[in-house]
């Protein structure tokens, strides 16, 4: 049975300057229910060693954070109501090298990948509308839904435990396109580490509630920041068992057989995007989050939800791409995004302004391959 790989949080040691240095190692899931109240815990100064000293979404963050975990405070919050969620690309990890996490691993499964043969109508896909969209920086709702449709059909019959595999040792090793000296797996955005392992220290409950495939999020998440794999919620494939038949799919019938499988279908269920998110936060949280991290109109539903009508103080943080020097930036979409946050109260985080390095320190940014 597949077991999530796992690397470490940030350990913070001694910083020197502006360098800080990463150690990773092996370690089980965070548990979902943790035990330890560490009610005093706030953050130390190297808890944000790849922020800006001045940052002002930083400071807002980490007040809101102290006044939390204070009993004394009026904005302290009970520890099983500190939930916070995060959506994936564009706010974790990176979309613009030179797109989205899980559109660049179905370019590499269907022209890549010597284990699969892609039918002829997909590969065509890919070459002749999709990659060209997306070099072009001009995808279209209607490529990205036959996008959804192929994306699921590529990966039918896979176990669970292939395809985790697949992700999380086939793709995120793989070098990522638009930085020299980086995998995939290595696009986490540096400074949102440093978010989540001081969340999780404060004891809040971290979820990813993405607009990606549940099962790609879960392997990248729980790989690269230690996120458990039950607080990962995406869009959804179905699934079935392995020796279940087109006769028996609706699974309410079917009988679980000894050294069956669970493998994905082709059947996209449903699109973890925009109110969705809200109807699953409720659907497999049950409780209101206390602060939102997106990065477009995607997770705008989201973070509304979060700030509004809450019994406790609430936040919400959308990330700006508008760094054009370390990354591939966009100042036009970036200003959109500025706009629609400040319309909606929420607060913003600039990549150029308030993050001192994005990725790792040997990455390098380079023209897009295609």
């Amino acid at each position: 049975m597949f077991r999530f790989k796992f690397i470490s949080k940030t350990m913070s040691a001694l910083v020197v300057l502006s360098t800080l240095t990463t150690l990773c190692g092996c370690q089980t899931a965070p548990s979902a229910n943790k035990t330890n109240n560490k009610e005093t815990k706030t953050a130390a100064a190297n808890d944000f060693g790849y922020w800006k000293a001045d940052s002002k979404p930083k400071e807002v963050l980490t007040e809101f954070v102290e006044n939390a975990v204070n009993p004394d405070s009026e904005g302290y919050i009970p520890v099983e109501n500190r939930i916070a969620v995060f959506d994936m690309d564009g706010t974790l990890l990176s979309e613009t090298n030179p797109y989205y996490f899980e559109w660049m691993m179905f370019f590499n499964r269907v022209l890549n990948d010597d284990t699969y043969t892609a039918p002829e109508e997909i590969k065509t896909f890919v070459t002749d509308v999709a990659m060209p969209a997306v070099y072009a920086g001009d995808v279209s709702d209607e490529i990205d839904a036959q996008f959804s449709q192929y994306q699921a059909k590529v990966y039918e019959g896979m176990s669970l435990d292939d395809y985790y595999d697949y992700v999380q040792d086939v793709f995120m090793n793989l070098p990522a396109d638009g930085q020299e000296n980086m995998t995939y797996g290595e696009s986490f955005f540096m400074p949102m580490r440093n978010v989540v392992d001081y969340l999780q220290d404060n004891d809040f409950e971290v979820y990813v509630v993405s607009g990606a495939d549940r099962y790609t999020t879960r392997a990248a998440v729980t790989k690269e920041l230690g996120i458990p794999a039950n607080h990962v919620i995406g869009s959804d494939t179905d699934v079935k068992g392995s020796k279940q038949s087109d006769e028996d799919e609706d699974g309410e019938f079917y009988t679980w057989q000894s050294g069956e499988e669970v493998v994905r279908t082709a059947d996209l269920k449903k699109k973890n995007l925009k109110t969705n998110k809200v109807t699953a936060i409720n659907r497999e949280i049950g409780i209101q989050p206390v602060l939102a991290f997106g990065n477009s109109s995607g997770d705008e539903s989201m973070a509304l939800y979060t700030i509004n009508d809450n019994e406790y103080p609430a936040e919400a943080f959308l990330i700006l791409c508008d760094d054009e020097t370390r990354d591939h930036g966009n100042k036009e979409k970036a200003a959109s995004t500025k706009e629609m946050a400040d319309k909606d109260g929420f607060n913003t985080i600039s990549m150029e302004q308030d993050w001192t390095t994005i990725y790792p320190e040997e990455a390098k940014i380079t023209d897009k391959s295609k």
